[in-house]
């Protein structure tokens, strides 16, 4: 299976590191021009030079295009719009998480986190989706979680603004019905970032070596995965990149797995 994005335009947000950068990559590789973004024009200079070095020698070299811009505010969105003002496809990746007592969790990390993981998505769907519809082609994708359907008890706010996203990505769907646009989300498992280490070490004793220590937080904490292991970041890319392409025109509205299979759990 050969997939092509040559001539698509992409913008993956929070694409400085961990899953982002790994899409960001996936993107570049099968053609596409992909806007890089992060909250600052440092990260996303430093990302850039890493994915360009991460893709040298595979073809015509990665064409790449800096768009920072904090897009959880309206300044930042504005700014990204202002460098990429049209996309052909759209990864809404952005997203912050934590571990935290459910009764400890104040009124304003419930709104940040449903700003930052949901409200981000929604006004950059808004502003591109128009036009790709107007086109007659485009893909927008969501990166959700296993936390949207199973959500922990330790990170409660977090599983309600993935849940939000599962809301949100059938809604635009049903808005693109008929255009040639498709939107989905994916729902990725526990993934291997420098992020998730901190979040394992947090949970499990940090004396252990990491390939201990991520066991022992699949044995407790997520029990549920046949895989038993943390996914690495380029296997949710990979389910990506596919849904990016003209491979996918029927997959829609749909909540894509990757998360490693659940034993007895019933998932869209």
């Amino acid at each position: 299976m050969r997939i092509d994005l040559s001539g698509k335009t992409a913008l993956v947000t929070g694409s400085t590191q961990g899953i982002g950068a790994a899409i960001a990559t996936g993107l570049a590789r099968a053609g596409a021009r992909v806007g890089i973004n992060g909250r600052s024009e440092r990260s996303v200079t430093a990302a850039i030079e890493r994915i360009t070095g991460d893709l040298e020698g595979e073809g015509p070299g990665a064409d790449l295009v800096a768009a920072p811009g904090d897009v959880s505010s309206d300044e930042g969105c504005e700014q990204v719009l202002g460098t990429l003002p049209q996309v052909d496809i759209l990864v809404n990746n952005l997203g912050i998480f934590e571990a935290k007592p459910p009764l400890e969790i104040s009124d304003a990390e419930w709104r940040r986190f449903f700003e930052v993981n949901v409200l981000a998505a929604v006004r950059l769907t808004r502003a591109y989706l128009p036009a790709m519809r107007e086109r007659g082609w485009g893909r927008i994708q969501y990166i959700a979680s296993d936390s949207a359907i199973v959500t922990p008890a330790e990170m409660i706010h977090y599983g309600m603004s993935k849940t939000a996203l599962l809301a949100v990505s059938r809604g635009f769907a049903k808005e693109a019905a008929g255009s040639g646009v498709t939107v989905n989300s994916v729902i990725a498992g526990p993934t291997h970032t420098g992020g998730v280490e901190e979040f394992v070490y947090q949970l499990v004793d940090e004396q252990l070596p990491w390939e201990e220590a991520q066991r022992e937080f699949m044995r407790l904490h997520r029990p549920q995965s046949l895989i038993q292991r943390l996914i690495e970041p380029e296997e949710i890319a990979n389910m990506v990149v596919y849904l990016s392409s003209a491979l996918a025109s029927a997959t829609t509205g749909g909540a894509v797995r990757v998360d490693g299979g659940y034993v007895d759990a019933i998932l869209p």
